[in-house]
């Protein structure tokens, strides 16, 4: 299931935005630029017509997505809820963690690279916390390499 060797581990919840954002793509924005396209051709000469290159460049960047987001659906690996255990640290487990050194608590869903968003603590599997974090268990720290060093987390909880 991996293009070019490379697949996309992403959660179910991830997959059904990306098949939600396609289904938006091909069904209301798609007609919505070749509409704008139409009334652009209508204003007469296109060598001189901005409305006309602008929607142009959207039906692009659309089309564009609308490819790429059909690409992450190949070589997409769902992560089911189901198969999301508590015993380690794993793609779609939610980690409750401790910087003893800093005396800060986080809590942290770890994701596929796809579905990363830091500022809504969603974690890729493959950023430096994630990757450390991957098979740890409740009780375990782990070593975290950071610019200023190393930062240690200890698990506190893991949960789905």
């Amino acid at each position: 299931m991996s293009v070019n060797g490379k697949e996309l581990i992403i959660t179910a919840d991830g997959f059904d935005k990306i098949k939600k954002e396609l289904e938006y793509l091909k069904t209301v924005k798609r007609h919505e630029v070749a509409d704008r396209i139409k009334t652009a051709r209508e204003f007469g000469d296109l060598s001189e017509n901005a409305e006309y290159d602008e929607a142009k460049n959207e039906q692009g960047f659309v089309e564009g997505r609308i490819s790429e987001l059909e690409h992450k659906m190949k070589i997409a690996v769902v992560i089911d809820d189901a198969d999301i255990h508590t015993e380690d640290v794993g793609v779609g487990s939610v980690v409750k963690i401790r910087n003893s050194a800093m005396d800060l608590i986080a809590e942290y869903k770890i994701v596929g690279s796809a579905e990363s968003d830091p500022k809504n603590n969603r974690i890729s599997n493959e950023s430096p916390i994630g990757s450390a974090l991957l098979g740890a268990k409740v009780g375990e720290s782990v070593k975290v390499q950071i610019p200023d060093g190393e930062a240690i987390y200890q698990i506190l909880e893991i949960r789905r």
